[in-house]
């Protein structure tokens, strides 16, 4: 099902000359151009094949290109890094929608350590914005399986969490301000780096997670911390899925507010990085049913932050949350096991790929889901098998079902969403944590989501957006009556 069309039928002809005239033609690329490539689904599930790439080299010319798309009615597909799972970025259609990519607003425009703040263009990349804000003596903890591709823009429009979220919370909290182009062309000018701002609706708070459908991101600025010097990181081989929840318990007492990250996965996990990821190594002499890896930083005292984990370590262990335990002794065995978790995506897309699923459930429902949703699979059919892992300390689990199973059991993608879903749904959960909804969830979303809820969502969308240009068919699908 498609959304709603523009008030008006596009002129993509004048459309795309005019984009000519506003940008120049080295910058309004036709699809074939290989330098439109990089357009494309992560996934490669859906195909990208827009009417023209439009590469603005400033906030002025994304202003001025989305004024005449605007004028001539013609849908607009905002594009950052491309690292999306969930089909935000992808223009559908077959050449009716122009893709505005803001990959060359690439500029990290100030960095005030006073402030403990940074503002870079939505065409920066995350490990780059890590890293100014490291030569500052500061830290930007957005912490990203992608972040050496992924781009500012794109995680303001998709609110991406990722590992540190325990400790610093979702995107949606690092960000102070904002710099966008509405719908209709005009700047918002919302880069502020103020702590407190009780004047009204906090606009960027709209922009944030979405997906380019009220508009483009231009510019962010976002919060900076104290960077830590001292890192302690040990892996946890747990007895059973159920300790998970005193575990956590246990480890936010013991860490304090030290605790950054508490990741799960379970031996499924760790077959597929022995059978798909060179080099290896299974870290315990023994196959456990799950795993914790498990970080703590501070700025100073780093012997008090590792007797810290040791009394964490000890302590779980006599109460039986933990059978074996792996301490990183430096930082580049520390570096080995965070690896091991963060190769997960790639082992599993080496495997034959998986449908994935990101959703959140309550803290002390984690475990308890996990087992709900292998079960209910296994019911399904024996073939079934999840890939199950992601950050536990906030109850984003991410359970991927393995693409080889589907073939043997003869069941497709949407049935085994639809079976995941529903285990979330009886969990009072979440159909997505960090990934956004896209094109790919925008049918749960309508599932999930009360009327109420939905006829909401459509006001914001139609008083921003009224032409319904921006990025059309992405996360809600259709008007609610």
């Amino acid at each position: 099902m498609r959304s709603d069309p523009p008030a008006a039928s596009p002129d993509l002809p004048a459309a795309l000359a005019a984009l000519r005239s506003v940008l120049g033609p080295g910058d309004v690329l036709d699809p074939a151009d290989p330098a439109a490539g990089f357009v494309r689904d992560e996934r490669g599930l859906l195909p990208a094949r827009p009417a023209a790439v439009l590469r603005p080299r400033d906030t002025a010319q994304v202003a001025a290109a989305v004024a005449v798309c605007a004028r001539y009615a013609v849908p607009v597909v905002p594009f950052a890094g491309g690292t999306g799972l969930v089909g935000g970025a992808v223009p559908l259609g077959d050449r009716e929608q122009v893709v505005l990519s803001v990959r060359a607003l690439d500029r990290i425009r100030s960095v005030d350590p006073a402030d403990f703040a940074l503002t870079a263009e939505a065409g920066c990349i995350v490990a780059d914005v890590q890293q100014a804000a490291a030569d500052a003596g500061l830290l930007f903890p957005l912490r990203l399986a992608s972040e050496g591709s992924c781009r500012i823009g794109g995680t303001v429009a998709t609110n991406a969490g990722g590992s540190n979220v325990l400790r610093y919370g979702m995107t949606r909290e690092l960000v102070l301000g904002l710099e966008a182009v509405l719908p209709d062309g005009r700047i918002w000018h919302g880069l502020r780096a103020l702590r407190k701002d009780n004047t009204g609706y906090d606009l960027k708070q709209l922009l944030i997670g979405s997906e380019g459908t009220l508009g483009v991101v231009t510019a962010a600025t976002l919060r900076l911390f104290p960077a830590p010097r001292h890192r302690a990181v040990a892996l946890l081989a747990l007895p059973r899925l159920s300790v998970l929840t005193p575990l956590l318990a246990c480890a936010r007492d013991l860490l304090e507010d030290r605790l950054s990250a508490l990741e799960l996965f379970t031996r499924t996990g760790v077959e597929l990085l022995l059978a798909h990821v060179p080099g290896t190594r299974d870290p315990f002499g023994a196959r456990y049913p799950a795993y914790v890896l498990v970080e703590a930083t501070a700025t100073r005292d780093g012997t008090g932050l590792a007797a810290q984990l040791e009394e964490f370590l000890t302590e779980a262990t006599e109460r039986g949350l933990v059978t074996d335990a792996v301490p990183a002794l430096d930082h580049p065995q520390a570096q080995a096991l965070w690896a091991l978790r963060e190769s997960l995506p790639e082992a599993e897309k080496r495997a034959g790929g998986a449908v994935k699923h990101d959703v959140g459930v309550r803290l002390s429902a984690v475990a308890d889901f996990v087992t709900a949703a292998e079960e209910r699979l296994t019911q399904r059919h024996p073939a079934l098998r999840a890939n199950v892992f992601g950050h536990a300390g906030d109850g984003n689990v991410h359970v991927n079902v393995l693409a080889n199973g589907l073939a043997s059991a003869g069941i497709d993608r949407a049935e085994v969403s639809a079976l995941v879903h529903q285990v979330v749904a009886e969990f009072g959960g979440s159909i997505s944590a960090e990934h956004g909804i896209g094109v790919f969830k925008a049918d749960a979303l309508l599932a999930a989501k009360s009327p109420l809820e939905l006829a909401l969502l459509r006001t914001v969308k139609d008083a921003l957006d009224p032409q319904g240009i921006m990025n059309p068919g992405k996360m809600l699908l259709r008007r609610q009556s």
